[in-house]
């Protein structure tokens, strides 16, 4: 559990589970929870779930002759039940009532609100008490940007991100987002660096769960991805950790990097404008003792983009500096990095050069590390570069400590 919580859960209070009766929690034999029908959120005048009930499909700003009497609910939505003590979806005080999807119709029980007075109906817990996204800032000096890490073409770093629910938001880098499309849960990887149609504008890569097929998806410069076209036939599901590095091959086009699961080779599949080259071997095995491959652009200012790897066995994160179409010796960056959940290589995140690396921390993160309130999963941090390969101490960043609910950042 992160020690900073902005919001709070009160969906466990009152909890009774149907079919155990015999416990001190259960409803008396009259009650009839059971009333509710799959895909409704229902809602009764005493504790007992007993009498008239309520029953609604979508939020309700008011609640008419309902105000203030609902004493217990029943959730059998796909989605995430909110109850607020004041209409219009808002509260006189920072908790806010959330009952989680129970399409089964398992369990019933209370909001563990005093008074509810508006319910709203969402797909994930976090738009209970704000945006479905977390709010992402980034700052620049700079005067020019190249497409990494820049959707829409400005000057700010910019992230895309996955909810639970799957659906996919960009987040522009000025604290705001929009969806840009659903069903992307159907994708098992998913990455960006730069562009690799050759239009100028960055590109996403995902590949799809079912068919093990890989997919571009062309950036329209605006924040949005356009129509899918087809990389890779099949076979993409025998690869781990798919990772758009930038121009590895000197050729001035995106690459892409995939180590085999069954051989643990590293391969390089240079891009060629219109989809993807023969595959090229840069490593002849090992490479399935990393857990997690960055692809942060130049770290050393040479020119060209490294890679970074971070050991599983060891939680050492090495750099790999880069020449065309191959790998340099490796050297070490720092130790304890298993700590991380999730890396994005974004380029610059503040100030300009050089460019810097984001991460998102495990359960083990404490605020020591972060420094700041921020503890457990979830906390965001910045490891600035030095410009020279290495990376300065990190640092969390402030404002939302919920990057956990999101199931992809990238």
């Amino acid at each position: 559990m992160r020690k900073t919580m902005r919001r709070g859960l009160a969906s466990l209070l009152g909890l009774a589970t149907l079919g155990a009766l015999g416990v001190a929690t259960a409803a008396p034999a009259q009650a009839e929870p059971s009333d509710c029908p799959k895909g409704y959120f229902c809602a009764w005048t005493t504790a007992h779930a007993t009498g008239t009930m309520l029953k609604t499909t979508k939020s309700m700003a008011t609640l008419g002759t309902w105000d203030n009497k609902i004493q217990s609910v029943s959730n059998r939505t796909n989605q995430y039940a909110c109850g607020y003590d004041e209409p219009n979806y808002t509260t006189s005080y920072w908790s806010v009532g959330t009952r989680e999807p129970d399409p089964g119709g398992t369990e019933w029980g209370g909001f563990g609100l005093s008074s509810v007075s508006s319910i709203k109906i969402v797909p994930t817990e976090r738009e209970c008490t704000g945006p479905a996204y977390p709010s992402w800032s980034a700052v620049s000096e700079g005067s020019t940007r190249s497409s990494f890490a820049n959707l829409d073409g400005n000057l700010l770093a910019d992230l895309l991100v996955r909810d639970r629910a799957g659906r996919l938001w960009f987040l522009p880098g000025s604290g705001g987002g929009k969806l840009i499309g659903s069903g992307w849960n159907a994708m098992n990887a998913l990455t960006r660096h730069g562009d690799f149609s050759g239009d100028g504008k960055e590109d996403v890569i995902a590949r799809e769960a079912s068919t093990g097929k890989l997919w571009l998806y062309k950036g329209s410069g605006t924040g949005y991805v356009g129509s899918r076209v087809l990389l890779g036939s099949g076979g993409w599901n025998s690869m781990n950790q798919l990772t758009a590095f930038g121009d590895l091959t000197g050729d001035g086009r995106s690459d892409l990097l995939a180590v085999e699961k069954s051989t643990g080779k590293l391969w390089l599949y240079p891009g060629t404008g219109s989809g993807l080259g023969a595959r090229k071997l840069l490593g002849s095995g090992g490479w399935n003792a990393m857990n997690a491959l960055v692809a942060p652009g130049d770290l050393n200012g040479d020119g060209k983009a490294d890679l970074l790897a971070r050991e599983a066995s060891t939680g050492k994160l090495w750099r790999y500096p880069t020449k065309p179409g191959a790998l340099g010796s490796r050297l070490l960056v720092g130790s304890g990095w298993n700590v991380m959940k999730t890396f994005v290589g974004i380029g610059n995140v503040e100030y300009g050069d050089p460019n810097d690396l984001l991460t998102i921390t495990g359960s083990g993160a404490s605020t020591s590390l972060t420094g700041n309130s921020c503890a457990g999963a979830g906390c965001m941090m910045v490891y600035p570069g030095k410009g020279t390969g290495g990376l300065n101490p990190g640092y969390g960043l402030d404002g939302d400590y919920n990057w956990d609910d999101m199931n992809a950042v990238f």
